[in-house]
């Protein structure tokens, strides 16, 4: 065990951490920002919800985590904007809620009301499905997306499937193969989700064009990385296995440590040192 002695003998030793200067701060905030890039995959997803929302149907989205279903489920939410006439109760098109875990009927009218910008009242889990239903339907709501579903308890999926026999929203339950496992439980719940649509990994082409659309509008390095040769594009496959949430993390780490190196482009080196982390 170390000392407090210890740790400061150790510290004295190695000196203080030099800062970065400022031009490496801006480039580090910069790729440690979030950037939603729209991907053809998810053009085709926005596409499929479309259809779903125009006929009213609810379905389900399954892939495993780190595919980028939030991603894609947010930003189709903000592509479909609020609208509101002078002082007239605002129409939304689409609602996006993530669960928190272990949800109850309770917490999921909480989200829903709460996602559409109302107080949630206090009371009985029938004070919130009430006040939840009249806002959904105060608001014209079409779709709703919930995201996380599988954090729904087993017995709260016929209260989704109220939602959309009541008010003839389309209900959207996005999760893992967990959710899928939960829902075929109950054939009533199933045969309302029965719809669905995989959202998997990426592999060849969509693979390596996403990884030049990443160098391209993501990392934008000074100096071009290649990193859609052959040898960098089989340690990002080997380090990622097609998930795009691990090809932007092992991306935007390796940029940062190249930058932070005094590198203007990232190397083969330091790329394999990052992706080592991941394999």
């Amino acid at each position: 065990m170390v000392t407090t002695n210890q740790a400061q003998t150790i510290a004295t030793e190695l000196g203080d951490v030099t800062p970065d200067s400022d031009q490496l701060q801006q480039e580090i905030t910069r790729l440690n920002r979030r950037t939603v890039v729209p991907l053809e995959h998810i053009r085709d997803l926005h596409g499929w919800l479309d259809e779903k929302r125009k006929a009213r149907q609810s379905c389900r989205l399954v892939g495993e985590s780190r595919t980028g279903k939030t991603v894609a489920c947010t930003s189709y939410q903000l592509r479909n904007k609020p609208i509101q006439q002078g002082q007239e109760t605002p129409k939304v098109p689409v609602v996006y809620v993530m669960l928190p875990t272990k949800c109850g009927a309770k917490e999921l009218f909480k989200e829903i009301i709460e996602a559409l910008r109302y107080r949630a009242v206090k009371g009985t889990v029938s004070d919130f499905r009430s006040r939840a239903m009249h806002v959904l339907r105060a608001c014209d709501v079409e779709m709703l997306i919930i995201d996380e579903a599988d954090r729904l308890k087993p017995d709260i999926f016929p209260e989704v499937r109220d939602i959309n026999d009541k008010l003839d929203i389309s209900v959207v339950l996005v999760g893992t193969d967990r959710l899928d496992a939960v829902i075929k439980k109950d054939e009533q719940v199933y045969n309302r989700f029965r719809s669905h649509r995989r959202f998997g990994k990426l592999a060849g082409q969509d693979f390596s064009r996403t990884v030049a659309i990443w160098e391209e509008k993501v990392l934008k390095l000074p100096v071009a990385s290649n990193l859609t040769s052959p040898t960098m594009m089989k340690i990002l496959a080997r380090a990622t296995e097609g998930y795009i949430g691990r090809l932007d993390e092992v991306l935007r780490e390796a940029a940062i440590k190249a930058l932070s190196r005094g590198h203007k482009r990232i190397e083969k080196d330091v790329l394999e040192e990052v992706a080592r982390e991941y394999s």
